[in-house]
């Protein structure tokens, strides 16, 4: 059996993981237009429980990883010059790089070596192969090719964000808000190591527009940047990573796969950063699509569909949280005349998943201060 999978990112190594564990004689080449070391961003985090998904199904994987995570049991909520504390809620992260390097070794020991510094354009490169999994992102060529028959949706959230990191560890994935000359401004930012953060800028498009980023360069944003939240930074220097302003695409397709093509995690869907489920989606759309292949006798066009039906019902219901969660902040300047307590509470409860019993069993010490502000009565 012959396989290619296009992208060496964790869903491409994963996959190639997955298969040859499950089919050691499986040929499979993997192509990535990056260097190897080369990597977007600073951390991946996690939420709930780091990676208690792969656990059942791949301990020898979660136990490569698990070792190099920060975590962490509660997120901080910074809104007028006070941090709120909501306990009970768990993430964990590791270093982008990181987790690239121990999935190569992964991969390598199972004999797979992806070629980098290759570009594909033309997918006669997979000619020879039995099926392909299209791993390569939001910008996937395997999508792109032949958009009209996955029936691709795409929008943009309003909202501009950049992507920086920092040499300075945080105690817990916090959110600051600030109301500056410009109008309103956001970091989310959250420790990957012991002494190393990911610091992501957000402002809403107004804010953006009246700044001036569009026309400023990447280490004039990044300067102005960090005059507006020194006193989170403490004297620490925001590093650039590709750190250019951009706004997230929301997309999705109506089918996800064509002839012997299949997608997995960007190149199929996009989950806004402030669900902290990107990778995690995209580590399950490959356990669910490679268990189909399976328990199908890698029969792909019964595999494919078996795949698209049974993960679509867990998909859906995530892509319409992380929506909702995208749209809290696309719109967040509406919320910043809320007090602290009532701005948290409208943080907490933006996806719509946490009623009021479900917080007060998950935060109990938040939601019992809530009660007693009467923010919210359970």
């Amino acid at each position: 059996m012959k396989v290619g999978i296009l992208g060496a990112g964790p869903a491409g190594l994963y996959a190639a993981i997955l298969i040859k564990r499950i089919r050691p004689d499986a040929q499979i080449k993997i192509f990535e237009q990056n260097p190897m070391d080369s990597t977007w961003g600073f951390g991946v985090v996690f939420s709930d429980k780091a990676l208690s998904f792969l656990r059942d199904d791949d301990p020898l994987t979660a136990d490569l990883i698990e070792p190099h995570m920060e975590t962490w049991d509660e997120i901080r909520i910074t809104h007028q010059d006070q941090t709120i504390v909501i306990d009970g809620v768990g993430f964990s992260a590791i270093g982008r790089l990181q987790m690239l390097r121990l999935l190569q070794q992964r991969a390598a020991e199972y004999g797979v070596f992806p070629e980098y510094n290759n570009r594909i354009e033309n997918l006669k490169s997979f000619d020879d192969c039995d099926f392909v999994i299209g791993a390569d992102g939001v910008n996937s060529i395997i999508r792109t090719k032949s958009s009209k028959i996955y029936g691709v949706h795409t929008n943009v959230i309003r909202n501009w964000f950049c992507w920086y990191g920092v040499e300075k560890p945080f105690n817990s994935l916090t959110q600051t808000f600030k109301t500056f000359q410009h109008g309103y401004i956001n970091a989310h930012h959250y420790r990957y190591a012991t002494d190393l953060s990911t610091f992501i800028v957000e402002c809403d498009e107004q804010s953006f527009q009246d700044v001036g980023f569009a026309l400023m360069s990447e280490s004039e944003s990044r300067e102005y940047c960090e005059s507006i939240f020194a006193d989170t930074l403490q004297g620490h220097k925001l590093v650039s990573n590709h750190s250019i302003w951009r706004q997230f695409p929301v997309l999705s397709n109506r089918r996800w796969y064509n002839g012997n093509h299949v997608l997995v995690g960007d190149a199929l869907h996009t989950a806004h950063y402030s669900i902290g489920s990107g990778t995690r989606l995209a580590l399950e759309d490959v356990i669910a699509l490679v268990k189909a292949l399976a328990a199908t006798g890698f029969d792909i066009t019964k595999g494919f569909a078996k795949y698209q039906q049974e993960r679509q019902v867990v998909l859906d219901k995530l892509a319409v949280a992380a929506l909702r969660s995208a749209r809290w902040y696309e719109n967040f300047a509406e919320h910043m005349s809320l007090s602290p307590w009532e701005f948290a509470y409208s943080y907490i409860t933006r996806s719509g998943r946490i009623s009021a019993e479900k917080l007060r069993q998950m935060s109990p010490n938040f939601a019992s201060e809530l009660e007693s502000r009467g923010v919210y009565r359970n």
